[in-house]
């Protein structure tokens, strides 16, 4: 049964303790012994799941208890893992840090728990020995309900060395499953958002998995790993699978909407400018009717034959603020469909690419509104409420979202503003205007998924 799935949750003590080199090369080595391995990361970002799909060859998928709520976190696990022999979950910052001011909501032992999935806590060895092991039993004995089934040492510097954390941690009952060498053989460059996405280089980004993959499989023990993944018991509680069918399908249309048969084409923005997605958006817009069809802004100078509406999501446009504005056919294409009304739906990279320009380049001119980058970074989750009717929802829709940004729109909201967002202070944000909402917040559909159910109808109406 699905619901038994091996699963291992790869946590930390930390960020920077090499979660991401552990789970993406405990995935790759997985996969290179012949399994189907199921890649899960905890919270909201974007880019390592990039580099766990190249290890899997699967896509990687969110589990983030705050955008989609707790309830949805196994049901979501379920629908990646269905069919895989092995599911590998990489957590987020440190094992118990989640939502600011909302307890363990969100964290990676909410998630561990939530899973009823085992954890493996990667441990930064580097100017320790014997006080390793008060790290750990802390982290173990902190939360009686999230079980650490192991550790993971990380930037060892020598046998010796290797040879003193051993002793320690057997001292205090918990197994060594894997010890790797400080020096790491990848490559795996960042800047000001974190990790540079797959997308923009794909060959480093081949060799980089090849050899995290590498560097655990001759570290780690991965029979006792793998055996460990089997110890976890039935994901807890009524969880049933999600489906974007029967979620997007699952009750009546409202009031007024028209439904057809006909499929419209709905363009999906990719490429290395807008790699920002969650793989259930997709899936909720074709589950809803829609003919995706996914196209690059750096290189095509036309939308996709007959689109009738245009989902931008996040990325980086600002490094490529030259290149989008040199492709003047699509932008016109952007800004001819925004003007008779289609529905357009953009999200933070989006929301850049339809203003007038970004660092004085031009773009789409759709929003009367300028972008440029900033020193400072904008970060944190947001409880928003939709403040104007829109092509994704009507005015009231309560949604969860996620802001992660160095750059600013001015102004910050147009005369139909997209949300109200109560944190970290009451404002408006975003734009509505025909058939447009963008927007610096991210969302999960999966939250609320008659919005995508709802961008479909108004492609085949409007």
């Amino acid at each position: 049964m699905v619901t038994a799935v091996p699963r291992l949750v790869i946590a930390a003590p930390s960020s920077g303790s090499g979660k991401t080199t552990v789970a993406t090369g405990l995935m790759a080595a997985f996969a290179a012994r012949g399994l189907t391995v199921s890649p899960h990361k905890v919270g909201p970002d974007y880019i390592d799941p990039g580099y766990h799909a190249l290890a899997t060859g699967r896509p990687g998928r969110n589990l983030d208890a705050y955008l989609c709520g707790p309830e949805l976190v196994a049901p979501l696990f379920l629908h990646g893992a269905r069919g895989c022999d092995l599911a590998v979950v990489e957590g987020v910052m440190g094992m118990y840090d989640g939502a600011a001011g909302e307890g363990e909501l969100a964290s990676t032992a909410q998630v561990a728990k939530l899973l009823g999935a085992p954890v493996v806590l990667v441990v930064d060895a580097s100017s320790q020995s014997r006080s390793v092991a008060a790290l750990v039993h802390g982290f173990v004995s902190w939360d009686p309900g999230v079980r650490v089934g192991g550790v993971i040492l990380n930037k060892v510097a020598s046998d010796r060395h290797e040879a003193l954390l051993r002793e320690a941690l057997e001292s205090a009952g918990v197994p060594v499953l894997g010890a790797l060498r400080r020096a790491a053989p990848m490559e795996t460059p960042s800047r000001h958002l974190g990790l540079v996405p797959v997308a923009e280089r794909r060959g480093a980004a081949v060799e980089a998995v090849a050899a995290m993959g590498a560097l655990v499989a001759d570290g780690c023990d991965l029979a006792s790993l793998e055996g460990l993944a089997r110890t976890a018991r039935a994901v807890p509680g009524d969880s049933a699978l999600w489906t974007p069918v029967l979620t997007t399908h699952g009750h009546p249309p409202r009031s007024g909407e028209k439904q057809t048969d006909g499929k419209p084409v709905v363009a999906v923005a990719g490429g290395a400018a807008f790699t920002f997605s969650y793989a259930e958006h997709v899936e909720l817009l074709t589950a809803a009717g829609a003919d995706v069809v996914v196209f690059d802004p750096l290189r095509d100078e036309e939308l996709p034959e007959g689109t009738a509406g245009l989902v931008i999501g996040g990325g980086f446009p600002e490094v490529y603020a030259a290149e989008l504005s040199a492709n003047e056919p699509l932008r016109k294409s952007v800004a001819a469909l925004a003007e008779r009304g289609a529905p357009v739906a953009a999200e933070c990279a989006g929301l850049l690419y339809l203003c007038r320009e970004l660092d004085g380049q031009p773009m789409c001119g759709v929003l009367d509104a300028t972008a440029r980058m900033s020193e400072r970074l904008t970060l944190g989750y947001r409880d928003a409420v939709a403040v104007s009717d829109s092509v994704l929802a009507p005015a009231g829709t309560r949604m969860r979202g996620h802001e992660f940004h160095r750059t600013v729109v001015e102004p910050g909201a147009g005369a139909a503003p997209a949300w109200g967002v109560r944190a970290p202070e009451r404002r408006v944000e975003g734009f509505v205007q025909q058939g447009v909402h963008a927007s610096y917040l991210h969302t999960h559909w999966a939250a609320e998924p008659g919005v995508a159910r709802r961008f479909v109808e108004r492609c085949r109406t409007s």
